[in-house]
C-alpha cells in the first residue's frame, strides 16, 4: 500500500491499515444541487455512461485489501495489468440490482444481497468512502454500519458550494478573484453590472456546476441583458427570484492549479500535493506533475490548504478536501477558485504515482478521446502502444489508469461513439515527458475508427 493511501486512511480513520469501500459518485454534484437554484435552461437528469463508467479509476486508488462499489465488473485484462504492476484492484461489489439510469449508490440502495455483504464488512472495521457524501451514501452507511470516512451529508453540501468558497475566502483574507456571491435576481443583475464594468468578460456559476457544466461566460452587456431576462422570466412562472451562483471578473493566468489535502478527524491538517491542472473552456483535462512553482508560490499554498482546513473543520467537516486555485499572468498565486471539499480527480492518481515513480519524475495525468464505431479490447491499446506501454527502466511509459470509459457509450451509440482513455504518462523530465504524450497521441490516434477520423 503507498505511503499516500496509508496517511489518508491514518488522517480520517485513525488507523492506515483500515478497510475502505470505495464508491466514486462522480455525479454527487448534482444530488447536492437538488435544493438550489441554478441558471436557466435545460438541466441534464440521468448519469451519463461515461461518467458512470468512471468510478473504475478507483480501482488504481484502493489497494488490494480494499472494496470498490462498481456497476459492472473490471475488464479482466485491465485487472490483470493492474496487478502485474504491482497495482492489484480492490476486491469488487456488484449491485444485483441495476435499476435504468440510476448511480451506484441508488443501485446498492437496491440491492438486499450487497447490503447484507456490507454488514458483514461493516461488523469487521470497514469504512464507507465515497468521493462525495449526499444524503444517498449516507443511507448507505445508516443502513450497513460502515463508518462514513468523512463528514455527513449536510456539511458536506454546505462546504461544497461556490458561495461557500468565495465566503470563507474572503474572510480568511486569502488573495482572491474579483466576485460577488449571488442568491436572488436582484443580487445576480448588480453583480454583472459591477462586473462588466472593469472586466471584458465575467464568469457566472452555477453553486454546485462541475467540469464546464452549470456555467457561461458574459462579455457583452448584451448577453448581461439577456441573461437576466431569463432568469426574470423564470422567477415570473415560479413565483421566486432565488438564484445561487457567483459571477467571477474575468482574470489573466499563467495557469490552473489543483491541491489537495486532508483534514483529520481531530482537525490536524495533512497536505498531500499541489499539481497543474489542464482544462479547456472549463473542463478537466488531466494534471502535470509537479507544478513548476516558485518556492514562495508553493508555501502559499500550503499556507492556504492550512487555514482553509482549520475553516472547514470549524464547520463540523473533516475528510479529502480539492481546492482549485490560479497562477496569474502576474505570478501572483490566486488559492481559492472553488473548494471541493471531496475526492477529486487528483485524488484518484495518488497511490498508482507513488507506487510507480517514488523517486519523483514528471507525470501527466491525461484522457485521451477516441472516435469509435466498434468496441476495443484491452489489448487492442496495449498493441497500439506498442514500447511506450508500461514503465521502462527509466521509469518512462503510459501506464492506463481507466478502461471502462473506453467503450462506455458503445450500447446507446452503437453507429459510432466517443471513447475516453484516462492514462498516466511518466517521464524523467518535463522535454521527455511532452514526447511522450506526442508518440501516445499518434499512436492512439490509429484506434479511431468512426467514419471521418484520423487514422
Amino acid at each position: 500500500m503507498s505511503s499516500y493511501l496509508r496517511a489518508m486512511k491514518k488522517a480520517v480513520a485513525g488507523d492506515p491499515d483500515a478497510v475502505f469501500v470505495f464508491l466514486c459518485n462522480f455525479e454527487v454534484e448534482r444530488n447536492w444541487a437538488q435544493d438550489y437554484v441554478g441558471l436557466p435552461g435545460p438541466q441534464l437528469s440521468g448519469s451519463d455512461e461515461t461518467v458512470q463508467r468512471m468510478e473504475e479509476l478507483g480501482a488504481l486508488l484502493g489497494a488490494e485489501s480494499d472494496f470498490l462499489l462498481v456497476q459492472k465488473p473490471l475488464d479482466s485484462s485491465f485487472r490483470d495489468y493492474a496487478a502485474a504492476i504491482g497495482l492489484t484492484p480492490p476486491t469488487e461489489l456488484i449491485p444485483e440490482n441495476r435499476p435504468e439510469g440510476a448511480g451506484t449508490a441508488a443501485a446498492v440502495l437496491s440491492s438486499p444481497h450487497l447490503l447484507t455483504r456490507l454488514r458483514e464488512l461493516a461488523d469487521g472495521g470497514a469504512y464507507l468512502m465515497p468521493m462525495g457524501t449526499s444524503a444517498e451514501e449516507q443511507k448507505i452507511a445508516e443502513e450497513t454500519g460502515l463508518r462514513l470516512a468523512s463528514a455527513g451529508s449536510d456539511i458536506a453540501e454546505k462546504v461544497n458550494s461556490k458561495i461557500y468558497s468565495r465566503r470563507i475566502t474572503d474572510e480568511l483574507g486569502l488573495r482572491s478573484i474579483a466576485g460577488r456571491c449571488c442568491e436572488n435576481a436582484g443580487e445576480l443583475a448588480d453583480a454583472l453590472t459591477w462586473g462588466l464594468t472593469d472586466s471584458p468578460a465575467v464568469i457566472v456559476k452555477e453553486a454546485y456546476g462541475v467540469s464546464g457544466r452549470g456555467l457561461i461566460v458574459i462579455d457583452s452587456p448584451k448577453k448581461a441583458d439577456r441573461l437576466l431576462r431569463m432568469v426574470q422570466r423564470r422567477a415570473a412562472q415560479s413565483g421566486s427570484d432565488r438564484i445561487d451562483v457567483v459571477v467571477e471578473r474575468f482574470l489573466k493566468k499563467k495557469a490552473d492549479l489543483n491541491y489537495q489535502f486532508v483534514i483529520g478527524r481531530d482537525g490536524s491538517v495533512y497536505f498531500d500535493f499541489v499539481k497543474e491542472a489542464l482544462t479547456e473552456n472549463g473542463v478537466h483535462k488531466g494534471h502535470l506533475m509537479p507544478a513548476g512553482l516558485t518556492s514562495a508560490q508553493s508555501t502559499e499554498i500550503e499556507q492556504a490548504a492550512y487555514a482553509i482546513g482549520a475553516r472547514l473543520f470549524a464547520d463540523g467537516f473533516f475528510g479529502v478536501v480539492g481546492v482549485d486555485a490560479i497562477l496569474g499572468a502576474d505570478d501572483l498565486v490566486y488559492p481559492v477558485l472553488e473548494i471541493n471539499a471531496r475526492l477529486n480527480m487528483s485524488s484518484y492518481q495518488g497511490h498508482a504515482i507513488d507506487m510507480l515513480a517514488p523517486h519523483g519524475g514528471t507525470v501527466l495525468a491525461k484522457h485521451y478521446p477516441l472516435q469509435l464505431d466498434r468496441p476495443l479490447a484491452f489489448e487492442d491499446i496495449r498493441a497500439v502502444l506498442g514500447p511506450y506501454d508500461g514503465l521502462d527502466e527509466n521509469t518512462t511509459g503510459v501506464v492506463i489508469n481507466c478502461f471502462g470509459t473506453v467503450n462506455a457509450q458503445a450500447r446507446v451509440s452503437p453507429a459510432g461513439f466517443d471513447g475516453r482513455l484516462y492514462t498516466l504518462l511518466f517521464a524523467p523530465d518535463k522535454e521527455r515527458l511532452l514526447q511522450l504524450d506526442t508518440a501516445a497521441t499518434a499512436r492512439l490516434a490509429r484506434l479511431s475508427t468512426k467514419e471521418g477520423a484520423a487514422r
